[in-house]
């Protein structure tokens, strides 16, 4: 008996990876994208799996539980870690990856995929029959939500913030200097824009006096805190910044041998490193102010702007009353979600829902609606992320990163390092043991 197949609601890493991983179990896949009939108010790129917000993937190494997801995605073959690998640059102790590069290389896999039926429309209904995956991610359009919504009752709310890029030839390379924080990676992987205490000052006065992009007023404002803009960051207290996203420690400025009073990183944004992205620095100005009080940062006084920053809506479900452990909806088991939409945040996290979203649908068309579903257990990143968006409380439900705190405790005294150390070592044992609970294909493609 032939088994059904699947449609994917959405072209974003999620519901690319999620295409993927079915399509390589047999099934086929149809996926719809919106793109280019209807673009949200952040993409610009007609091709799938857009990088919004940053070209990086964050910390590479397994000190960080982000590391620690991507090191497992890798082992269990995701599309997501094979383009990062395949475009990545220069940044330091992080991952980061050309996006036009990368968007290009998801999508040509996707499209010469012989299960998968790329279908460029806008969705406005969920289909009334057959297993669905909703991947629709957080900027889903307005009709689309309400359809949604009809299935999953009110949803909740934050903003996200974008942060500007600028041409490397327009930066003063007089004024910057090369260096990653205690040297890391190449050691010289950012461009670093030092600041004087008076010139600190004088940009912490503009930047809470510019001119903000106005909410409108039925709408409450709540920023997510991990990608807070740089103006909310400086409100909390004038030395705030110092300690967030312009802290100087770790960076010696070689013409002067001493960290300077605070400092702006840049970060590599393609491979031809011809555009730097202003590292934390997302925000809500206005487009006048941005270009105004950016080239106020030493090193940026002529800075052309390849895009500036701007604010967006980001929409998720209450996941903890709506998704089993398999995400899955508890009112409608043949639907699926996966990605930013079920509450977790960050490129990363949203491929690794993708993923297991792929895995479980695929099940489901095999072996029917009473199959056992391999959940990842929670002492695995994976797991930790399925963990707290099913289990989380569903009263103060937030967005969240993979982080350690997520995964159970390992008990007894021991540096933060070790510990954490431990939890990636627990963490990949564990992976294997589950690999071997998910479903294998003697013809499932590699790469």
């Amino acid at each position: 008996m032939t088994p059904q197949g699947i449609t994917i609601i959405g072209g974003g890493l999620a519901g690319c990876e999620a295409a993927w991983q079915a399509a390589n179990l047999g099934i086929a896949v149809t996926l719809i994208e919106m793109k280019p009939q209807r673009f949200s108010e952040a993409h610009a790129l007609t091709s799938l799996a857009e990088l919004v917000c940053s070209n990086s993937l964050r910390g590479a190494g397994l000190e960080n539980a982000v590391g620690l997801l991507k090191e497992e995605m890798r082992r269990l073959g995701t599309l997501f870690m094979t383009a990062a690998d395949a475009t990545r640059v220069p940044a330091g102790g992080a991952l980061a990856v050309d996006r036009d590069l990368f968007s290009r290389f998801v999508t040509e896999k996707i499209e010469n995929h012989p299960l998968i039926t790329l279908v460029r429309e806008e969705v406005t209904e969920i289909p009334e029959k057959g297993i669905v995956i909703i991947a629709s991610g957080p900027l889903t359009s307005e009709p689309l939500a309400r359809a949604i919504s009809n299935l999953t009752g009110p949803y909740l709310y934050f903003y996200d913030a974008i942060a500007p890029i600028v041409s490397a030839e327009s930066v003063d390379m007089n004024t910057v200097f090369r260096a990653s924080r205690y040297g890391k990676g190449d050691g010289d992987d950012y461009l670093n824009c030092p600041m004087t205490k008076e010139e600190y000052e004088d940009f912490i006065t503009e930047l809470l006096a510019g001119d903000k992009v106005p909410t409108r007023d039925f709408e409450k404002l709540i920023h997510f805190e991990g990608c807070m803009p740089v103006e909310e960051i400086a409100s909390r207290g004038p030395d705030t910044l110092r300690f967030g996203p312009m802290k100087p420690v770790g960076l010696v400025d070689p013409r002067t041998g001493k960290e300077p009073h605070a400092v702006v990183q840049l970060r590599m944004e393609n491979r031809e490193a011809t555009m730097y992205n202003l590292v934390g620095f997302q925000t809500k100005l206005t487009y006048p102010e941005q270009k105004r009080i950016f080239r106020m940062i030493p090193g940026l006084q002529q800075a052309e702007f390849v895009r500036l920053g701007s604010m967006h809506r980001n929409t998720f479900i209450n996941a903890p009353r709506i998704l089993t452990k398999s995400l899955q909806m508890l009112s409608e088991p043949r639907i699926l979600f996966a990605g930013q939409i079920t509450g977790v945040e960050g490129y990363v996290e949203s491929a690794a829902t993708g993923f297991l979203a792929g895995i479980n649908a695929a099940l489901l068309a095999l072996h029917g609606p009473d199959t056992v579903i391999p959940i990842p257990p929670a002492t695995i990143a994976h797991g930790a992320l399925v963990q707290h968006i099913t289990e989380a409380d569903p009263q103060h439900f937030q967005p969240m990163n993979v982080n350690y705190g997520l995964f159970p405790a390992i008990t007894g005294k021991m540096k933060k390092s070790e510990r954490r150390q431990r939890l990636a070592e627990r963490a990949l044992v564990d992976l294997e043991r589950w690999q071997t609970s998910l479903p294998r294909n003697p013809e499932r493609a590699s790469s």
